[in-house]
């Protein structure tokens, strides 16, 4: 595990923002918010829940009370487990976490826009985020301009309805268009600001063969949530990092060159993406590991990316 002493005091500003308690309601927020600016560098850290999904299947609120016991502010949903909009936002009052935002498959978006624009405000999400496309929805896929057209409509409606529409990265977006321009790059420049903002995925970005610190700033100011998400890789790849996340079922041969790992134990420099994210102007950051790995279980990841982010003030 590496250590950073430059970042001292952002690690002395993520424990005071856990200490003052990361609740569920405006007024918790706006006392964290308070005493961050205080500190001079604050982001508080959620979870993509998708982390740890075999666990929500499991125990929905009881996961939730772990990752809140573990020190986490906030959580991203990816999925609800047959629990009710209402009953979700009242399990994240009770427990004290902010919901922060949700992947909500295309799909479900294109089918009743309306429905989940309803669910998650009901939650208290101030995001909805769409967290993967299907090929032919990816740069240069038949369907990709379409797609762009799509999350165009998506983010006005959202937009007017008092969330803001979030896009997250793989590493397919990274894919040049016959203008030479990634498919990441031309979406964002064909969908207005106030109608779609990043979540950049730092693992998928650094995958693709460009620097995390680098879109970050490139997306200072559209980049409210920041994915962290760090990853072990030696030599030249074998096999397909999307079988180890069930993405690829024709992938099957066993991956040893690649692997997930908790934040702060991979190849990503995290401090510098934190420095980053703080200059961009982030609110979030959101730790998502989507395989466990180094012989814990899922909760044990998320627990280890946690303990990291808190050891950078030691």
């Amino acid at each position: 595990m590496r250590k950073f002493s430059k970042f001292m005091v952002l690690g002395a500003a993520m424990m005071a923002f856990v200490s003052c308690g990361g609740g569920a309601t405006k007024s918790a927020e706006a006392q964290c918010e308070k005493e961050c600016e205080a500190k001079e560098c604050c982001l508080p850290v959620g979870v993509q829940l998708y982390s740890v999904r075999d666990d929500m299947a499991a125990d929905f609120k009881g996961t939730l009370q772990k990752v809140k016991a573990l020190g986490y502010d906030g959580v991203e949903f990816a999925g609800l487990f047959n629990n009710t909009p209402a009953e979700v936002n009242a399990m994240c009052k009770e427990i004290g976490l902010v919901p922060i935002s949700a992947h909500v498959p295309l799909a479900d978006m294109l089918a009743d826009v309306d429905k989940v624009i309803a669910d998650y405000k009901t939650i208290g999400c101030e995001y909805i985020v769409v967290p993967y496309v299907t090929e032919e929805r990816r740069p240069g896929g038949e369907l990709f301009l379409q797609m762009v057209d799509e999350i165009r409509a998506i983010g006005e409606k959202a937009t007017a309805a008092g969330l803001t529409l979030l896009y997250h990265n793989h590493d397919f977006e990274f894919d040049k268009l016959e203008n030479g321009q990634c498919g990441i790059d031309y979406l964002y420049e064909n969908v207005p600001a106030e109608y779609l903002q990043t979540e950049l995925d730092q693992c998928w970005v650094k995958y693709a063969g460009y620097e995390p610190v680098e879109y970050l700033q490139k997306y200072s100011g559209r980049s409210p949530v920041v994915h962290l998400k760090d990853f072990y890789k030696s030599g030249e790849q074998e096999g397909d990092p999307y079988a180890l996340i069930g993405l690829n079922e024709d992938e099957k041969k066993e991956n040893t060159a690649f692997e997930f790992r908790p934040v702060g134990y991979g190849i990503q420099d995290i401090p510098a993406i934190i420095e980053a994210a703080k200059a961009a102007g982030s609110k979030w950051l959101v730790v998502e590991q989507d395989q466990p790995s180094m012989g814990k279980t899922p909760i044990e990841c998320a627990q280890t990316s946690i303990e990291y982010l808190k050891s950078l003030n030691k």
